[in-house]
C-alpha cells in the first residue's frame, strides 16, 4: 500500500503517541493509591530499619522480597539537601559519594516546597517527567518523519539505561536530558544556555563532565571553550568542596573503573556463561542483547570518526569510558553500564539517523530495548492487601493477617473465609493516630455471631446468616499500626467430604477503608 508523504508523517506521529501511551501504561502499574510511585525508589526490607525519621512517618513502599537500590538514598537526601542532618549518615551507605548527584534531590525538595509529605512522592516521579520531556525534545532533535527516525527515537526512549533509570528512580536519565538540552542549545548558537544545561547535568551525575566536548567549537584551544568548560564544571567542583566540608571524605568510586577493556571483556564472558546457568532466561538473553547493542554503538562511533561532529565527540567520550568501566559497573543483569553509557546511546542514534546509516546499524545498536522492557516486567504485587484509603492527609492500608484461607474473587466481589478467627492488620498515617471506617460484608454457611475485637477489647457483634450483611465499623489506629480480630465461637462447617476440605466459619466480603463521614 502506498502512502502519501503527509499520510506517512501522520502515521509516524500516531506511532510516537502510541509509544508514549505504552510507556505510561507500563509505568502506571507501579502506582498505588496510598504509596503513590514510591515503589520506584526501591526501599527494601534490609534498609527499612535504617531509614530517616521522615520515611517512618510517611507511606513509603517497602519491597519485602527484592533488594534495595540507589534511588532510596537519593530520595532520603532530598529531605535534607544541605546534608546537615545527622540521621543521613546512618541511612545512606556512602553519603559523600551519593551527595555528588545532588540536583535531582534538590529539585524534589524545591518542587515539593519543602513539605515532607510530598518530597518522596515528587522525587519518585522526576524520571517520569524527564522521560516525557526528553521524548518531546528528542523527537525534534531527530526530526522524526519516517520509520528510521521513529526507530532511533524509540531506541533511546525505551533503552535499558532509560527504563532502569525510571524504574529505580536514579539520576542517569535526568543527566542525559540536560545533555540533550545542552547539545540543542549549542546547535542553535546559544553557548550560555548550553553551559547552564551542562552544569546541571554535571550536578546530576558527575560523569557528565565528559559531555562538555560536545559543546566545543574549533579551534579547540580557545577562550570560548575554556569559559564553557569552566562554567560547566565549576558548580560541581564547588559542590564537591562543600560535600567534603560538610560530610568528609568517602569512597571515591575508583572501583568503578578498571584497566582498559578488562571490564568489557569480563562482561561478555560472564554474560555468555550465565546463559546456561541462570534460571531467568529473559533476563540473561536480554542482557546478552543489551551488551551486544552497546558494543554495536561503540563500533559505529569507532568506524565513523568525525571530529567536527559535536554528537560524535559526545559519543566518543563515552566510548572511551565504556572500555574503562570496571566490574562493579558491568556486573548484574543488565548492569549499571547501560545507564552510565546513556550518552553513547543518545549520540549513536542521532548520528546513525542523521547520516542515514544502514538500517542494520539502528536495529542492532538498539537491542538494549529488550532489556529495557524486561526491566519493567515485574511491578510490585500486594497479595494480602484488601483495601486502602488516602484523603485529607490521612491514609490507611488493610492487609490480611493470620487465620484466613486464600483470597477469592469473581467479577464484582472479593472475599476470604476463616474457620473461627481471622485478623486484619491496618497501617495508618499519620503515625500520631488516625480514625478509619471499616466497611465490609459478612456471610456464613450456618447462622452465627461474629465478634470484632481490637487489642482484646470488643468493638461489635454481628449476627451473620447465609446472606451477605453489610456493616460499618469505626476503628482508631494509634502509633500507625493496629490489628482487628474477627472471630466466632460457633463450630465451622466442613466444606465437603474430600481430603483437605476446608472448615468454613464465616466469610469477610469486599472490605473497604474510608474516612468517617465520607
Amino acid at each position: 500500500m502506498n502512502f502519501s508523504p503527509l499520510s506517512r508523517l501522520r502515521l509516524i506521529r500516531v506511532a510516537g503517541l502510541a509509544a508514549v501511551v505504552a510507556f505510561l501504561l507500563l509505568i502506571g502499574r507501579y502506582y498505588h493509591p496510598v504509596y503513590g510511585f514510591t515503589a520506584l525508589i526501591q526501599l527494601d526490607a534490609a534498609n527499612d530499619g535504617f531509614k530517616i525519621p521522615e520515611f517512618r512517618e510517611l507511606p513509603i513502599y517497602v519491597h519485602r522480597d527484592t533488594g534495595g537500590y540507589d534511588g532510596l538514598y537519593y530520595a532520603q537526601i532530598a529531605y535534607h539537601p544541605s546534608l546537615g542532618a545527622p540521621e543521613l549518615r546512618a541511612a545512606i551507605d556512602n553519603l559523600s559519594y551519593r551527595a555528588r548527584r545532588m540536583l535531582p534531590a534538590t529539585l524534589a525538595w524545591f518542587l515539593a516546597a519543602g513539605q515532607d509529605a510530598w518530597i518522596a512522592q515528587v522525587y519518585s516521579v522526576l524520571n517520569l517527567v524527564a522521560w516525557l520531556g526528553l521524548a518531546a525534545l528528542l523527537w525534534r532533535i531527530l526530526d522524526v518523519r519516517d520509520h528510521r527516525g521513529w526507530l532511533a527515537w524509540a531506541g533511546v526512549m525505551f533503552s535499558a539505561g532509560v527504563m532502569v533509570s525510571v524504574r529505580l528512580a536514579l539520576t542517569d536519565l535526568i543527566a542525559m536530558g540536560f545533555m540533550a538540552v545542552a547539545m540543542t542549545a549549542t546547535e542553535r548558537g546559544r553557548p550560555g544556555n548550553a553551559t547552564v544545561a551542562l552544569a546541571a547535568s554535571c550536578l546530576t551525575r558527575e560523569t557528565a563532565v565528559l559531555a562538555v566536548v560536545g559543546a566545543w567549537e574549533r579551534p579547540w584551544v580557545s577562550r570560548r571553550n575554556l569559559q564553557l568548560t569552566l562554567g560547566a564544571w565549576m558548580p560541581l567542583g564547588l559542590w564537591l568542596l562543600y560535600v567534603l566540608w560538610r560530610v568528609g571524605p568517602g569512597n571515591p568510586g575508583i572501583a568503578n573503573l578498571s584497566l582498559p577493556v578488562m571490564g568489557f571483556v569480563e562482561k561478555w564472558l560472564e554474560t555468555i556463561y550465565a546463559l546456561g546457568l541462570h534460571p531467568d532466561w529473559p533476563l540473561t538473553v536480554s542482557t546478552l542483547l543489551c551488551t551486544l547493542g552497546l558494543t554495536v554503538q561503540a563500533a559505529y562511533l569507532i568506524s565513523h570518526r568525525d571530529l567536527d561532529s559535536r554528537w560524535w565527540r559526545l559519543g566518543a567520550g563515552y566510548t572511551v569510558l565504556m572500555f574503562c568501566l570496571g566490574r562493579a559497573v558491568w556486573e548484574d543483569f543488565p548492569g549499571a553500564a547501560t545507564r552510565v553509557l546513556l550518552p553513547l546511546t543518545l549520540a549513536f542514534n542521532v548520528l546513525a539517523h542523521r547520516s542515514r546509516a544502514a538500517l542494520a546499524w539502528l536495529i542492532l545498536g538498539n537491542l538494549t530495548v529488550v532489556a529495557g522492557l524486561v526491566a519493567l516486567r515485574d511491578p510490585p504485587t500486594h497479595p494480602r492487601e484488601m483495601a486502602s484509603v488516602s484523603s485529607d492527609g490521612v491514609a490507611g492500608i488493610a492487609e490480611l493477617g493470620v487465620g484466613w484461607y486464600a483470597r477469592e474473587l469473581d467479577g464484582s466481589h472479593t472475599w476470604v473465609w476463616a474457620a473461627r478467627r481471622g485478623t486484619i492488620r491496618i497501617d495508618a498515617w499519620p503515625k500520631a493516630g488516625a480514625t478509619v471506617e471499616l466497611r465490609f460484608q459478612l456471610r456464613a454457611l450456618t447462622p452465627r455471631i461474629v465478634i470484632v475485637r481490637q487489642q482484646g477489647r470488643e468493638l461489635a457483634q454481628f449476627t451473620v446468616s447465609t446472606s451477605r450483611s453489610a456493616h460499618t465499623l469505626p476503628v482508631r489506629i494509634d502509633a500507625g499500626q493496629g490489628e482487628i480480630e474477627f472471630l466466632t465461637v460457633a463450630p465451622p462447617t466442613i466444606e465437603g467430604a474430600s481430603p483437605g476440605a476446608r472448615e468454613l466459619g464465616f466469610a469477610l466480603y469486599d472490605l473497604r477503608l474510608a474516612l468517617p463521614g465520607s
